[in-house]
């Protein structure tokens, strides 16, 4: 028998036992349509952060001071949080380091009015490195400058939400808007970016950060510090000269944190990667009962068809024409339950990533998590699914193959 008439006939007796087809195949269509979720979903939330760390910028460092770690590590001196000295130190001691900019978001939304129109918006005090570093591009006018920094100045740069919502169509730059009693310029329009990591920059009014420090705070602290290396290649040399710089000058006390956006990428990946494993490993138990469920179905259908399989031996069938006969029909059925897993699980993967955007619709990320499905994983899906069939097949092959011609013709 040639493999087309082999595979014409597996289609037959599928066709002919729908319901037991159907049940057999059930195991391998939950264990592959899991397998193409799990999937989906895993690399779909990988693509999304790589995505928002892109947006980021990957190599950036992020220097922040927590008291947490100085109760854990039984400190007796603690820090009020890091200051603009830990900025100059940072410039001035550490060569490795190309852009620098401190952060200081004022913890509370803010209420910004121009005329009758008032938004609310999250107000964040920066430097002038904060736009390269944080890849903030400017729409209309200017970003902050350092004579603005050093001069406490009342000037502020607007993201496009916010434009949109107190001016409309209307011109923003040079117009003075008010900041919880405070009036500041607008001097620049962000150009629009959507939520990055915890924030939204259409959202943001970003200042200078020693008009936050003196005009909203009332301290010179800062809440963190966003620093750029001299390469990719040299983050972890920058990281290190930077928690020496701090290290010196804050005699050893606890509670620096130096990390890079890579590093915190990197563990974000490798947890994704341990979920999918456990996810691949109940898909696996899924794939292994349908297997079972396959063995089980062709020992009775070698059993049903005992005579026939006499009679072909009769007319000059081989054990290996046997064999192969009864390996197709089991890879045709698990093959077959592995393509209606693979439409089935494609299916429940786009259907959780469109329930995900519209429930995500303003949070992090404002997409949701895509449904991203690689063409390796629908290929691995169904030859797996496949090779579950040969596999579990192979015993009542074998046990057909070797039916003796006469005792098989004389069965009832």
């Amino acid at each position: 028998m040639t493999i087309l008439h082999c595979l014409a006939t597996a289609l037959g007796n599928l066709r002919a036992n729908k319901m037991r087809s159907a049940l057999t195949m059930l195991g391998v269509i939950i264990g592959v349509s899991a397998v193409i979720i799990m999937v989906s979903i895993v690399e779909g939330a990988r693509a999304k952060i790589v995505e928002e760390f892109e947006r980021l910028g990957s190599s950036l460092i992020i220097i922040a001071y927590d008291p947490h770690k100085a109760e854990e590590a039984r400190s007796t001196r603690r820090l009020p949080g890091l200051t603009m000295d830990d900025v100059q130190r940072i410039q001035v001691e550490c060569d490795l380091v190309s852009g620098l900019s401190a952060e200081l978001p004022v913890p509370d939304s803010m209420t910004i009015r121009y005329l009758d129109a008032e938004t609310p918006a999250s107000l964040v005090g920066v430097q002038p490195d904060y736009a390269l570093l944080r890849n903030v591009d400017v729409a209309e006018g200017r970003f902050l400058s350092e004579e603005d920094v050093t001069s406490w100045a009342k000037v502020c740069v607007i993201g496009s939400e916010i434009k949109g919502k107190l001016f409309g169509r209307r011109p923003a730059i040079g117009n003075e808007i008010d900041i919880q009693g405070v009036t500041a310029t607008v001097v620049g329009v962000l150009a629009r970016k959507g939520r990055s990591g915890e924030g939204n920059t259409d959202k943001t009014v970003l200042a200078p950060i020693t008009t936050i420090q003196k005009r909203f705070i009332g301290r010179e602290i800062v809440g963190m510090i966003w620093a750029k290396p001299v390469s990719s290649e040299r983050v972890g040399q920058a990281m290190d000269q930077i928690w020496e710089c701090l290290m010196r000058a804050h005699d050893n006390i606890p509670g620096f944190e130096v990390d890079s956006l890579e590093n915190i990428q990197n563990a974000i990946g490798r947890i994704l990667s341990i979920f999918g494993l456990v996810l691949g490993g109940i898909a696996g138990l899924a794939l292994l009962v349908g297997g079972i469920g396959i063995m089980n179905i062709m020992l009775v259908s070698v059993t049903e068809r005992t005579k026939e399989i006499g009679l072909r031996k009769a007319v000059g069938a081989r054990r290996r024409d046997i064999l192969a006969q009864f390996l197709i029909e089991s890879a045709t059925v698990s093959g077959t339950g592995g393509l209606i897993g693979i439409g089935l699980g494609a299916g429940v993967a786009h259907a959780a990533s469109f329930i995900s955007k519209q429930v995500m619709k303003g949070g992090i990320g404002g997409r949701g998590i895509p449904a991203y499905l690689p063409m390796w994983s629908i290929l691995g899906a169904f030859l797996f699914s496949a090779s579950v069939g040969v596999f579990f097949g192979l015993y009542p092959a074998i046990r057909a193959a070797r039916l003796d011609p006469i005792e098989a013709l004389r069965h009832e």
